[in-house]
């Protein structure tokens, strides 16, 4: 198909140009394209990569780690649409039985495609992390991070684990970082580490920060903490943008600090895409009021927003629209090694493209693998 009219996101800035596909692929960009395939006009729309979200537990009343295949096929329709045409099923912190069961299938539906969005991969958020910063992880699974427990999660995947996350300052998590490293992206999360602890860590090859600013020590000017480590450093960092888990002045000043190196993450939960009411996340007890996801106690458990809902709150709070696309599709694809195949309207790259008006941003056509999926 050929997609004319639009102004399209193409190397970090909007151009008026043409898009053509074949099969799964971006065939061509360029300025005129005159030949006879089926033609989109997107006279008045945007035309971007397809949103890619790196962290997301949950929709529509389904959670990865419990979900059926059948309920996660559902879940994928929701992501798509709303415009995100890659996801990473984000796991919690459960007993090492429950985590085979939901990486095992996990690991099937990824072999499977099925329709909406594609599942590319496992965020293993937990259960590597501090039981001070747990933030809404079940303490009692908490474990220190070992390759003997890593690997068997890996291999029940079909190697598919994309992200594993730990707390930097853990025992034995600088020398898991520097085995890990290499097969998979080590993020730094859920921990009260120093400034000092999260750099060597980061030199020891982490390269991310999961949900800057949330679970994690915080920032001052004689104490820099993570937060501080992720500014000084060059690693991608994910930032939930729903209003709730940080200021939008916090935001704006992020985005001036490392404008290419930020992920829109929803760390969305099953309460995203319904309405108010108590829910549940890794066997916790979840209650939602006005969209705020909170455990019995007031803690913030995750969002009830998608990635694209998370890109139009970053424009409205006043971050250029460039670097907010760029946020929700380009960087996160670096961030799971997967730049040469999805994040950009390239040549050579999957066709994942998203089309939305110029105005409201609403979404108003959606391609998946050179399909349309809306």
């Amino acid at each position: 198909m050929i997609l004319k009219n639009g102004k399209v996101f193409y190397k970090g800035e909007f151009r008026k140009l043409t898009v053509k596909t074949c099969g799964e692929k971006i065939e061509k960009v360029a300025e005129e394209i005159n030949e006879n395939d089926e033609v989109i006009d997107c006279t008045d729309m945007l035309v971007i990569p397809g949103i890619i979200d790196i962290h997301t537990h949950a929709c529509k009343g389904y959670d990865f780690s419990t979900a059926g295949k059948d309920e996660m096929k559902k879940m994928c329709e929701y992501y798509a649409d709303n415009g995100e045409t890659s996801v990473v099923a984000t796991g919690m912190t459960l007993p090492i039985e429950s985590l085979v069961e939901s990486y095992t299938k996990i690991g099937e539906l990824i072999k499977e495609k099925p329709n909406g969005a594609k599942v590319v991969g496992i965020n293993m958020e937990g259960p590597y992390i501090s039981t001070e910063y747990r933030g809404c992880h079940n303490t009692q699974y908490i474990v220190l991070p070992t390759l003997e427990h890593y690997r068997k999660l890996q291999e029940v995947s079909g190697n598919n684990i994309k992200i594993v996350d730990l707390s930097p300052c853990s025992e034995g998590a600088i020398d898991f970082i520097k085995e890990v490293k290499d097969e998979t992206t080590v993020s730094l999360a859920h921990s009260p580490a120093t400034y000092e602890e999260a750099v060597e860590a980061i030199e020891a090859g982490a390269s991310n920060m999961t949900h800057l600013f949330n679970a994690m020590s915080p920032m001052t000017h004689r104490k820099p903490g993570m937060v501080g480590a992720a500014f000084d450093t060059d690693v991608t960092t994910e930032l939930i943008c729903d209003g709730v888990h940080i200021h939008p002045a916090v935001i704006r000043t992020v985005f001036k600090i490392m404008p290419d190196r930020v992920c829109l993450v929803s760390d969305s939960m099953s309460a995203a895409g319904m309405e108010d009411g108590q829910y549940e996340l890794g066997g916790m007890e979840v209650f939602v009021k006005d969209g705020k996801a909170t455990l019995a106690n007031g803690t913030i458990a995750g969002s009830t927003i998608t990635a694209y809902k998370g890109m139009c709150n970053v424009v409205k709070f006043g971050v250029p629209i460039e670097q907010a696309v760029k946020a929700a599709t380009e960087t996160p694809a670096r961030a799971i090694r997967m730049e040469d195949k999805i994040g950009k309207i390239e040549e050579g790259l999957l066709a994942d493209i998203v089309l939305l008006d110029k105005d409201t941003l609403e979404v108003r056509k959606v391609i998946i693998d050179g399909k349309l999926y809306k």
